[in-house]
């Protein structure tokens, strides 16, 4: 089982997105646990404050050091070979290589995963961690939005958690590239039809048509992707080629 920790001040977001959808039915059957800890419960004192004003001044709270180094060491406790990652604006952007990497080599071991609010986490935090990460280039309220995007990421690619085995193997940013267009029925909706090389049956040309439109998306929406790729003599090709010419 794929045992997950995360360390929040708001453990309801967590515990209340990791019982619904995929991750839900991948806890009920008990290939994944997610367990979300308030770190609150780690601080000393009646009123159990884990917030601080920053010294130097400036504008807003900043998480202290202490609550979280006893979180973090409790949970390391429970997954001694567990990594625990940090959500951070400064940390490394996260990316479907590091959900497949997650799934594959922290499986059996479990992942922590803390997260911050306000101004950020005292910088002695990041002693306690062994990575930092990031979703992008913006600020969120807390890390926890961040953490859940990268347990979910991660979960999927677990096996047996999604219905078709193929589903994850297909998808954006799998070889690098966009995903191809999707339809389903109606075959016309307001005088927009489906495509009709996916009404063919003809599986040769929709694997064409589909690996085009990766690739011509690719091009055209994320070009630094797209720089990124070791194109294929058959993907030259295909690039050459119109819709009307597949």
């Amino acid at each position: 089982m794929f045992s997950v920790d995360v360390l929040t001040l708001f453990p309801g977001i967590v515990t209340s997105y990791a019982s619904e959808s995929i991750l839900g039915r991948a806890h009920q059957a008990q290939l994944i646990q997610v367990s979300a800890h308030d770190i609150r419960s780690f601080a000393p004192g009646k009123h159990r404050v884990c917030d601080d004003a920053p010294f130097g001044g400036g504008a807003g709270m900043v998480m202290k050091v202490e609550p979280l180094a006893i979180a973090i060491k409790d949970a390391r406790s429970r997954h001694p070979d567990a990594p625990v990652i940090l959500m951070s604006p400064r940390g490394k952007i996260f990316l479907q290589s590091d959900a497949r990497r997650w799934a594959s080599d922290h499986a059996s071991s479990g992942m922590i995963f803390v997260c911050g609010r306000y101004e950020g986490v005292d910088e002695r935090v990041v002693r306690e961690v062994d990575q930092e990460f990031s979703i992008g280039d913006f600020v969120l309220t807390g890390g926890e939005l961040a953490a859940l995007s990268m347990i979910d990421s991660t979960v999927r690619l677990l096996p047996g958690v999604l219905g078709n085995a193929g589903s994850s193997a297909d998808e954006t940013f799998e070889e690098g590239l966009l995903e191809y267009p999707h339809y389903t029925r109606p075959a016309e909706f307001q005088g927009i039809a489906v495509p009709s090389v996916l009404q063919s049956g003809n599986h040769a040309q929709i694997r064409r048509w589909r690996r085009w439109q990766s690739l011509q998306l690719t091009r055209d929406r994320r070009p630094d992707l797209f720089m990124r790729l070791s194109l294929s003599e058959e993907d030259r090709k295909l690039l050459g080629l119109s819709e009307s010419e597949l």
